[in-house]
């Protein structure tokens, strides 16, 4: 295939790219059409790397209002909902879901997700559905699966030995949830022993971390400080992080530089941080999101998750990583054009780095994988949740949306034309 006319998201606009077995071969303005190759024309639209979800689950995604809806909306609720739910999950259910999900994923444009999966259940039902998923939509979605002991692996009855057989059925990376166990004490062993196991078995880890109001909750301290330890920069990566939002200023100019040294990444969910963060407090409210910014700055690698769609914890969302984008930039207060742009990096480019993905992006040698967006720049993407015209995996169209337009007829305007949305 040859992809004519494209803009890029670094502003390079006519820019040609020539796909060769699956791997972008050349890119320039006006390459050569080689004879019987089918051209795309981009039009001058947004050619972006494909969208990555950096944190998500999808083994309870889609099971919105089962066994019942979460009247409170809470993430306690949510947890315990879940636990009612795990003893009537079924593989063959936990399988559609997840398949389903994934087809959303591809009409977006998201071609690469990062699942936890929760592994204290004794049957392991939904590791070996995510499994089985994982090998389904292998030829058109990177998935990454984390084994995630949702009650506390230090907490929960046999949770340890749960998580090893998930990792011995060939599960992706280690999870924890050290602010879940019963004290803090437990809570920093739980990470130690964690990575430990992560390092033995030369995985990455991605721990929920500190998904708390309490700015005395200091996990992700301890995660920095064992990633060190034990070897594991650029490998490690702490999720939610929305205990920082409420820790006091001085605390986190230490931090900062704690978790820059480490290398971590940090994952930020902005849907769901705003949504079941401050939910204690009268007011002023707080947001509950991480710092992102400050993170940056420091020189930390941050993606933005979806985390939930329609599950025991979050009722709505879509698949769209442009509409996690979008509130990620409101919430964090980023609207210069620099930080708007790093925001669309963050369901991108920086999401791929945390997964570790090989092969991503839009380079000579990386794979033909993208997402042909009906807008002209990262910015304009996200402002109109731009339409995804074609998605190519490995140089090959998966999906195509309509252009999004609208056909007016107004009293004293022109006769009926065509309207692109948004512009």
């Amino acid at each position: 295939m040859l992809i004519r006319n494209a803009t890029l998201p670094d502003g390079r606009t006519g820019i040609d790219l020539l796909v060769h077995e699956g791997r972008f071969a050349a890119i320039g303005p006006a390459l050569p059409a080689p004879a019987g190759v089918p051209v795309l024309d981009a039009e001058g639209w947004l050619l972006s790397p494909p969208f990555v979800d950096a944190h998500f689950h999808l083994d309870a995604t889609l099971s919105h209002g089962l066994p019942r809806v979460n009247a409170s909306g809470t993430l306690l609720e949510g947890i315990a909902l879940w636990g009612e739910l795990k003893p009537q999950l079924t593989q063959d259910a936990l399988v559609e879901r997840a398949l389903t999900y994934c087809d959303w994923a591809v009409a977006r444009g998201l071609l690469a997700i990062r699942s936890h999966v929760d592994v204290c259940d004794d049957r392991l039902l939904a590791v070996e559905a995510l499994l089985q998923v994982r090998e389904r939509v292998r030829p058109y979605l990177d998935l990454q699966l984390v084994a995630f002991p949702q009650d506390g692996v230090l907490r929960a009855p046999n949770a340890l030995a749960t998580l090893q057989r998930a990792l011995d059925m060939g599960v992706d990376v280690v999870g924890g949830i050290p602010h879940f166990e019963r004290t803090m004490a437990e809570g920093a062993d739980s990470v130690r022993l964690l990575c430990e196991i992560a390092a033995q078995r030369g995985l990455r880890v991605d721990m929920h971390c500190d998904e708390s109001d309490d700015p005395l909750s200091r996990h992700v301290e301890t995660l920095a400080f064992h990633t060190q330890r034990l070897g594991l920069q650029g490998r490690v990566t702490g999720s939610h992080l929305t205990s920082m939002h409420s820790m006091d200023n001085y605390y986190v100019s230490k931090l900062l530089p704690l978790m820059a040294e480490a290398q971590l990444h940090a994952v930020a969910n902005p849907l769901i941080n705003i949504t079941l963060q401050g939910r204690h407090d009268s007011y002023p409210r707080r947001r509950g999101m991480t710092r992102v910014p400050e993170l940056l700055a420091a020189g930390v690698n941050v993606a933005f998750g979806h985390d939930c769609v329609m599950d025991p914890w979050y009722a709505l969302g879509s698949a769209d990583m442009l509409e996690v984008a979008a509130m990620g930039l409101h919430v964090a207060q980023m609207t210069s054009q620099a930080q708007m742009r790093s925001c669309f990096d963050a369901v991108t480019v920086n999401a791929a780095r945390v997964l570790g993905l090989e092969g991503y992006g839009l380079e000579v040698g990386c794979h033909a994988d993208a997402v042909l967006l009906q807008a002209r720049s990262p910015v304009e993407a996200i402002r109109l949740r731009a339409a995804r015209l074609a998605v190519l995996r490995r140089g090959q169209v998966v999906a195509r949306s309509a252009p999004a337009t609208a056909q007016m007829a107004l009293p004293g305007r022109p006769a009926a034309v065509d309207f692109t949305l948004g512009r």
